[in-house]
């Protein structure tokens, strides 16, 4: 059984992620389809390319991932596949790709990618403005189906890397920001445990809030009570025991907070 699974921003009313499944299954019957996302904020690639880099190592070999964040549809940007290790990918070359891409480099993964220009591949007729149905979701289904990256297009070697940003090391800590805010209101930032391996003992400043300590669990807290900790990916968040640390401090994506490591631990 072949798994295809599908990311994109189109949300879940309008029938845009259903007629990409239809597209899938009448060229692979067989195929089993994952929902990545269908919420990912509209337009936002790096959004996109964060909760790729997230999930896709946990899938089995031979999965392909349609991709459709894609603001430049009928532009000028290339429709691209890949091969990362034994997974595939399918999307626009807007950058959507740069974390899964860091991963597999970070861990030693073969990469390969090529630029979608066969249209023997895509359906027979092209709209201007939803390649996700007419060359990424035939495309994948292909790939599902057995045909070999090689033949759906050429070889390339400089698919489009987006930059995600970095802590910043400071004389007492880090300068951070955050990258994500998930459903419940957890603040994701671009700290990870490696960054702070053998700190104990912290506190951070985030929109006139410190937060101090570190702990491991959400349940070492009353409900209401503020706390860091790291989450599932290894990334520092910021939460609320059952409740929402953005709405609380009123926090947005790309917000800058300082880390200061105390003194025991420095």
């Amino acid at each position: 059984m072949s798994i295809v699974s599908l990311m994109t921003d189109f949300g879940i009313r309008d029938g845009n992620v259903g007629v990409m499944k239809g597209v899938i299954w009448g060229i692979a019957p067989g195929a089993s389809i994952s929902d990545l996302s269908h919420l990912i904020q509209p337009q936002n690639v790096r959004e996109a390319s964060l909760i790729l880099g997230r999930v896709v190592p946990y899938f089995p070999d031979g999965s392909v991932h349609v991709v459709v964040v894609d603001p430049g549809v009928g532009t000028r940007r290339r429709a691209i596949a890949g091969r990362l290790g034994s997974q595939l990918f399918v999307g626009p070359d807007n950058g959507v790709i740069s974390v899964l891409l860091d991963y597999a480099e970070k861990h030693g993964w073969p990469v390969a990618f090529v630029d979608l220009d066969k249209p023997d591949y895509w359906l027979k007729e092209i709209s201007n403005v939803f390649h996700g149905r007419d060359i990424f979701s035939p495309v994948g289904a292909h790939l599902a189906a057995g045909v070999p990256l090689e033949a759906v297009g050429s070889a390339i070697d400089d698919v489009i890397r987006i930059e995600i940003p970095r802590p910043r090391k400071t004389p007492d800590g880090y300068r951070g920001q955050i990258l994500h805010i998930d459903h419940f209101g957890n603040i994701a930032t671009n700290l990870m445990r490696e960054d702070l391996t053998g700190v104990e003992k912290l506190h951070i400043h985030l929109r006139g809030e410190e937060i101090r300590g570190l702990y491991r669990t959400f349940g070492e807290l009353p409900p209401g009570e503020i706390m860091a900790l790291f989450g599932s990916t290894g990334s520092l968040i910021v939460s609320v025991v059952n409740g929402s640390a953005a709405a609380r401090l009123g926090a947005e994506v790309d917000d800058e907070f300082d880390l200061v490591v105390d003194s025991a631990d420095a």
